[in-house]
C-alpha cells in the first residue's frame, strides 16, 4: 500500500458546496472512527482560499466557555466571514450549550463567522447536537471506505474488499491477518464500545452488550427476530433492550438495522429487521470459513454501500419469498436482488412484482459491482428503463 497516497473522499465537496451556500447552519462532520475524517478537513484546508482557523479538542484546557470563546476571537481576528473548525470537539464539557449561546449570537451578524465541528465519537456529537443544537445544524456524513476507495488506495480485488474493506488504516496489514484482526477489534471495535458508548449509555451489564456485538457481527444481511437474540444471550433482558442495543450500535456506525417493506409503515416498524454489518471488516471472521456462507457477506456488503446513500432501504419477505433490499428512490419502488454463488430462484422477486407492479428491478452479482459501488445512484437509474 501507498501510504503517501490521500484520496479525496465525498464528503469534503459536500461541505465545500455547504459553506459555500449555507452559511448559516453550523457543518457538522459525523461517521465512524478511522475513516479519514480528520485527514479530509486538512485536505479542504490546502485548498481553501478565505481565512480560517483550526483547533482540537485535544488542545483543551480550563473551562469550556472560556476556551471556546478563545477560539472563537482566534478565527474573528482571521478576518471577515471567517471559517473556525473544531477537531475532537465532544473532549469539551458542556461544548453544545456554549456553542449555542455563540452561535445564537453569531449568526445574527451580516457576515457571521462560518463553523464546522467534527470528532472521534459521532456517537458523543450526536447526543450533543440533539441536547442544544436542533434546526442550527446540518449533518455531512462520512461513511466507510468502499470498494471504489479501496481500489484507488490499495488496489484491492473484490474478494480482499469483502473480507478486508472499510477501515483504511488496516490496509497496511493484509498480508498478516493476525495482526489486521488485533487492528480491528483493539483500534477500532474496542475503541468503539468503550470510549464512544459505554462512556455515553448507561448500560448495566457491558458484558451482555459486548455479547450482542458479537452475535450481531454474525449475522450479516440476515434476519433476526429480537426474541430469538435475546434467547441467545447469557443473561435475562427483554426486546426493548435488544432494540436500545441496535440503536447504540447504529449511532457508533457499526450495524444498521433495515426493516422489512410494507406500505403501512406501523406494520414495518413492528418487523424483524435485517442487520446489516457497516463494513466487511465488522463480520464476524468465523462466518468466513464457510463457503455457503460467503453470499451472505457479498449481500450484506451490497446493503452497506446501500446505507450510505441516506435513502429508505428495506427489505421483504412474504412467507418463505424474500428480496434482497426495497429503496424508493425518486417516484420508484425498486427492488434490489444480490445474487452471489448458487444460482438463486426468481420465484420471490415474481411474487414481490405480484403485489407491487409498478416496481422496477435491478440485479447486482460480482461482475457489476464494482461498477454499482462506484456511483450507485446512477447505475440503478441508468438500469430503471
Amino acid at each position: 500500500m501507498n501510504t503517501n497516497k490521500i484520496i479525496e473522499r465525498p464528503f469534503i465537496d459536500e461541505l465545500r458546496f455547504n459553506l459555500e451556500k449555507t452559511s448559516q447552519f453550523i457543518q457538522v462532520i459525523l461517521g465512524p472512527r478511522q475513516v479519514g475524517k480528520s485527514t479530509g478537513i486538512d485536505l479542504f484546508l490546502e485548498k481553501y482560499k478565505k481565512p480560517f482557523f483550526l483547533t482540537s479538542g485535544d488542545e483543551f484546557r480550563g473551562e469550556a466557555l472560556s476556551w471556546i470563546k478563545e477560539q472563537w476571537q482566534y478565527a474573528l481576528d482571521q478576518g471577515e466571514s471567517s471559517l473556525l473548525i473544531i477537531d475532537e470537539i465532544q473532549k469539551i464539557p458542556n461544548w453544545s450549550q456554549v456553542i449555542k449561546g455563540l452561535w445564537d449570537k453569531e449568526i445574527k451578524k451580516s457576515k457571521p463567522l462560518k463553523l464546522v465541528l467534527l470528532g472521534s465519537s459521532s456517537l458523543q456529537l450526536q447526543k450533543g447536537l440533539t441536547e442544544s443544537l436542533t434546526g442550527r445544524f446540518q449533518a455531512i456524513r462520512v461513511y466507510h471506505w468502499s470498494f471504489h476507495e479501496s481500489l484507488k488506495l490499495n488496489k484491492m480485488t473484490i474478494a480482499e474488499y469483502l473480507k478486508y474493506g472499510g477501515y483504511p488504516g488496516s490496509y497496511t496489514l493484509l498480508k498478516n491477518e493476525i495482526k489486521w484482526n488485533q487492528y480491528i477489534q483493539n483500534s477500532i471495535i474496542e475503541t468503539v464500545i468503550n470510549k464512544d458508548i459505554l462512556t455515553q449509555a448507561q448500560i448495566k451489564n457491558p458484558a451482555l452488550f459486548r455479547q450482542s456485538f458479537i452475535l450481531l457481527s454474525g449475522l450479516p444481511a440476515q434476519e433476526v427476530s429480537y426474541t430469538k437474540l435475546l434467547g441467545q444471550l447469557q443473561d435475562k433482558g427483554n426486546t426493548d433492550l435488544i432494540k436500545s442495543y441496535i440503536e447504540l450500535f447504529e449511532g457508533a456506525f457499526l450495524f444498521k438495522a433495515i426493516s422489512k417493506y410494507h406500505p403501512q409503515s406501523l406494520r414495518l416498524r413492528s418487523s424483524s429487521p435485517k442487520i446489516i454489518p457497516l463494513c466487511p471488516a465488522l463480520i464476524d471472521r468465523l462466518f468466513y470459513r464457510n463457503k455457503e456462507d460467503h453470499g451472505r457477506i457479498f449481500e450484506s456488503c451490497v446493503g452497506a454501500r446501500l446505507c450510505q446513500l441516506d435513502i429508505p432501504l428495506y427489505y421483504w419477505r412474504d412467507g418463505d419469498y424474500e428480496v434482497d433490499y426495497v429503496i424508493e428512490l425518486k417516484k420508484y419502488l425498486i427492488a434490489i436482488e444480490v445474487k452471489s454463488g448458487k444460482r438463486k430462484s426468481s420465484k420471490s422477486l415474481s411474487e414481490f412484482l405480484k403485489k407491487y407492479p409498478k416496481a422496477k428491478t435491478i440485479f447486482i452479482r460480482p461482475e457489476n459491482f464494482e461498477k454499482f459501488d462506484l456511483d450507485p445512484i446512477a447505475y440503478i437509474e441508468k438500469h430503471l428503463n
